[in-house]
């Protein structure tokens, strides 16, 4: 069995557990929390039910909708791709094919030529994998140029609002929908815990650093829409290569604009552009930063649709480089 056909039965049984068992996790929560609902008996009339009414417990809850979708496929959605970038990350070849550069890789800092798949040493800011990193690098993660950037993209991503509201609600059930029972604090915080909200202090307070990630977003922006438009000269040469354009440039020029709708729709880039501003009238910089939070306005209420789209995209973009790199798939292009 080659190494194609040992990716391709890996990928497939990977989505197969993952999709699978948390359809199946999904389903028999909320049997269990319907079975749970039939069986309590009726308060009686002169009992004073707590919270207002509402229902208390994990996953108690009185609605009838179907309030366990949208945790359970953005649970499961985000998980797959989890799992998915840190294999791609992990493997650390595979990455480079003709001019195209996967955007888990970009910008690539170093190279390690032994690696198949890797990028030409003219396309890595500063040369070859150097021996002192050799050093300190972890004996059992190979030397991918991954590990050295993801982490920017990663703090972005994981601080925006749109996300923490997800996964608070699909991994953590705090709680997993409105008016729908949280997961008890002393749960997640221990038994010792107080039961009082804290909201995003202590451990979360690095959740606030979502602003200033925003700006580190941005460049990512800008370094993938350079690696689009190097793909259109054969072998990643600016000028030197034969310009031409193939169905991978089209994929990595799309990707940075997907993006761009994610990021510029963020929240922080909102208040920047105008969100602070108490009046839009009067100087031309006001008028025009009022126009620049209307386009920020329209983008941010459709900031779940360009969060997922562009998440997807980016994995698809390194799926793509990856499998002509491997040979699997044949890039078509005019070169």
């Amino acid at each position: 069995m080659d190494n194609a056909q040992l990716f391709v039965i890996t990928v497939v049984i990977i989505t197969l557990i993952t999709v699978g068992g948390g359809i199946s996790l999904a389903i028999v929560l909320y049997k269990a929390n319907s079975l749970m609902n039939k069986m309590k008996s009726v308060p009686a009339p002169d009992v004073i039910p707590e919270h207002g009414g509402h229902e208390a417990g994990l996953m108690e809850t009185t609605r009838t909708d179907r309030w366990w979708f949208e945790p359970t496929w953005t649970g499961l959605g985000f998980l797959c791709f989890v799992i998915y970038a840190n294999w791609a990350g992990f493997q650390g070849e595979h990455y480079w094919h003709g001019s195209y550069l996967s955007p888990f890789y970009s910008p690539v800092l170093f190279v390690d030529t032994v690696r198949v798949g890797a990028a030409p040493i003219e396309h890595a800011w500063f040369g070859l994998w150097p021996d002192w990193l050799r050093t300190i690098w972890p004996p059992f993660f190979p030397t991918s140029p991954a590990w050295l950037i993801l982490a920017g993209p990663l703090a972005f991503r994981l601080t925006c609002y749109y996300y923490r509201k997800f996964y608070y609600r699909a991994y953590f059930l705090n709680p997993a929908a409105c008016a729908v029972g949280a997961m008890p604090s002393n749960i997640l915080l221990g038994p010792n815990s107080d039961q009082k909200y804290k909201g995003e202090t202590a451990l979360f307070l690095f959740q606030n650093l979502h602003r200033f990630t925003w700006y580190l977003a941005v460049v990512y922006i800008g370094l993938l829409s350079w690696d689009g438009f190097l793909s259109l000269w054969e072998g990643g040469k600016l000028f030197k290569g034969e310009f031409g354009i193939g169905v991978g440039s089209i994929i990595l020029i799309i990707n940075p604009l997907l993006l761009a709708t994610y990021t510029f729709g963020c929240h922080s880039c909102r208040h920047l552009v105008g969100g602070r501003k108490n009046s839009f009238s009067g100087s031309i910089g006001a008028r025009i930063r009022f126009s620049l939070w209307k386009k920020a306005t329209w983008l941010n209420q459709r900031h779940m649709l360009c969060a997922w789209m562009s998440m997807i995209w980016v994995g698809f973009s390194d799926f793509y480089v990856r499998m002509c790199s491997m040979g699997i798939i044949n890039d078509i292009n005019t070169w």
